[in-house]
């Protein structure tokens, strides 16, 4: 059955009519032509899709685009607007963290969010006292990025290069 919807994706408005099983990732790749986030393991294991929604985290391949009717999308590429670079994209090229890249896009995405979740106080399991402010150690990091793999292991990078944003 298909679906009548609206995204807003970085920063544009798009109307699709769609199957109403598409995935967010389909849609944003196969029907606009966003190939910021990438298709890895298409069962939400390794990260690669990750988009912020409502400048939330998501996994757009577990995401159907209908359910995510007249949201704000924001990809690696939108957090960019007229190439100024985010800090996190800044810290992810001054400390290498990447190799082949084609995580980075997810990474990226993850690393915003994650740290949006870190400054509203969220704990994560590797939080040793959830109801005290979190600190942003590196087993913090670690675990808080810990649903985006690299097959590169650029994780000494990626690590470095949160920090740095963070501050």
């Amino acid at each position: 059955m298909d679906a009548e919807i609206t995204l807003r994706v970085d920063g544009a408005t798009h109307r699709l009519t769609l199957d109403s099983r598409t995935t967010l990732l389909d849609a944003l790749r196969d029907r606009l032509g966003i190939t910021s986030p990438k298709k890895g393991c298409d069962h939400g294991q390794c990260g690669a899709c990750t988009v912020l929604v409502g400048g939330r985290r998501i996994l757009s391949c577990l995401s159907l685009a209908v359910a995510q009717n007249g949201a704000e999308v924001t990809t690696a590429a939108g957090l960019a607007p007229g190439g100024e670079l985010h800090p996190v994209q800044r810290a992810f090229l001054e400390h290498d963290g990447f190799q082949c890249g084609y995580c980075t896009p997810g990474q990226i995405c993850s690393a915003v969010g994650m740290l949006d979740e870190v400054k509203q106080g969220w704990p994560s399991h590797a939080s040793p006292d959830v109801s005290a402010r979190p600190a942003l150690t590196r087993a913090e990091i670690a675990e808080r990025m810990s649903g985006n793999l690299c097959r590169c292991a650029a994780y000494a990078g990626i690590v470095g290069a949160i920090e740095e944003a963070a501050e």
